[in-house]
């Protein structure tokens, strides 16, 4: 039998985070980005009788994990064991105290496990051991930022309309609003499978909002993959179209609402500002002359039409890192091959932000009232295409010193290429700073350590 033990302290009292484990999403927040898991099924709370089916892939192949919840006492603690997993036995109990010196609360993870195998399994302790430190500081520092994020939010919860909700950054976003207790209502292509999910079709100009009542805020995620494969005319005309009548009908519907929603964040990008070498880009620089520049122009207008009857924020959002998708995704196989190096020349500047400061300046956006018009959603500190690739390298312990050729990159994507991996854009998050944002991850050394799970430990934390 083994044990594992992590303890933190949080600047809230015990019922607030004990609460925060009980909301929807909790699960969903607490799963590093690095670990392939999947949540298949949960039904229950975290009360005795709730079961959480997992699917895992430790080494590719997919592994079921069901976790059965057994103990629970409110603002005490709670606990689950597994039924069915790669464990010979698991037993999870979160403890919750009451700190001494002011509203504070402290968490304690307390694992006890058995390995399958014999001798063989226990070889295997090490590893795993290394595994549930990464896992577990991740969980707790994830915890604390979003206990802070929600404590700065108004305590009556919003209704809050979401579209592309499945998308990449819509799959963190949910999690995180809902753990803060708001409603979120999301917008689905295919028949409704709950009183959270309704119906639209964009193409066609359906939508109908009647029956969920009021709503607080509206955010809007929907839009064709970008960065997949060349843009023929067909493809441009679908990240152009899927833009603009996703957009134009939603602040259709807005404006025809007896109350209109307090607040519209539109997704756009900093593709808007075009190749830019090295210059320096605020909200109040002028748009590009690429493709992407005008569909993000295009995209910033028809959201700003509701500005009329309620505060609008067009969101231009840099690169964003996550193992999960996007361009850390892309780059992360080759890296760990060691081929991991710059694209083209490694001078264009990639204006990054990591998906879980993305998602907070989404919520600093929501509730900031003093925030209108163009926000650049990026890192303070931009860096080189080969800063960045030799940063992954170092993470990695392998080498980032083969470049692949600008020329290979066009004849591969075309206009694509051009525009996207190979453009360089350094955009300031200027209005952020300016309105009192706290990046959690602000450097590139700091943001990949929680993204691919290189933390470093901790003088504080406890493990048997």
């Amino acid at each position: 039998m083994h044990r594992f033990t992590k303890k933190s302290t949080f600047p809230v009292n015990v019922q607030t985070c004990f609460t925060w484990h009980e909301r929807p999403g909790a699960l969903e927040r607490c799963i590093p980005p690095w670990e392939k898991v999947t949540v298949v099924r949960r039904s229950g709370s975290i009360q005795p009788g709730g079961v959480v089916e997992l699917v895992i892939r430790p080494l590719g192949f997919p592994l079921k994990w069901v976790s059965h919840h057994i103990e629970y006492e409110k603002n005490v603690f709670f606990t689950d064991i597994q039924h069915k997993g790669p464990f010979k036995s698991f037993v999870h109990t979160h403890r919750f105290y009451k700190e001494e010196n002011g509203p504070k609360s402290i968490l304690v993870d307390d694992i006890r496990y058995e390995l399958p195998g014999g001798r063989i399994g226990c070889l295997l302790h090490g590893s795993i051991a290394k595994q549930l430190e990464q896992s577990f500081r991740y969980r707790h520092h994830i915890l604390g930022h979003d206990l802070a994020a929600h404590a700065l939010a108004p305590a009556t919860p919003l209704t809050i309309l979401i579209s592309g909700a499945s998308g990449l950054v819509g799959q963190s976003l949910v999690p995180f609003l809902t753990t803060g207790g708001h409603r979120v209502i999301r917008l689905v292509r295919r028949k409704p499978s709950g009183a959270d999910e309704v119906q639209w079709n964009p193409d066609r100009g359906e939508l109908d909002i009647a029956s969920i009542g009021p709503i607080d805020a509206v955010i809007n995620l929907s839009g064709e993959n970008i960065g997949e494969g060349r843009w023929s005319l067909a493809k441009k005309e679908r990240i152009l179209n899927s833009r603009i009548n996703t957009t134009r009908l939603l602040v259709t519907t807005m404006k025809q609402m007896p109350v209109p929603p307090q607040v519209f964040l539109s997704s756009s990008a900093i593709g808007y500002y075009g190749d830019r070498g090295d210059k320096t880009m605020s909200e109040t620089s002028k748009k590009g002359s690429n493709f992407i520049s005008s569909v993000c122009d295009n995209w910033e207008q028809e959201a700003l039409k509701a500005r009329d009857f309620m505060r609008v924020v067009t969101l231009r959002i840099g690169v964003v890192l996550t193992p999960k998708g996007g361009a850390l995704a892309k780059l992360l196989t080759p890296a760990r091959c060691g081929l991991g190096g710059p694209l083209g020349s490694g001078k264009q500047i990639m204006s990054w932000i990591s998906i879980n400061d993305l998602i907070y300046s989404f919520h600093h956006c929501l509730f900031n009232g003093d925030i209108n018009g163009p926000v650049n959603l990026t890192s303070p500190n931009s860096v080189s295409n080969r800063r960045f690739a030799q940063t992954l390298g170092q993470k990695l312990k392998r080498p980032a010193l083969l470049p692949v050729p600008a020329t290979i990159i066009k004849l591969a994507f075309g206009q694509m290429g051009r525009e996207i991996p190979l453009a360089s854009t350094r955009a300031l998050p200027q209005k952020l700073m300016e309105t009192g944002f706290t990046f959690t991850q602000p450097t590139l050394d700091v943001a990949l350590n929680y993204l691919i799970g290189t933390i470093p430990g901790e003088q504080n934390e406890s493990k048997i």
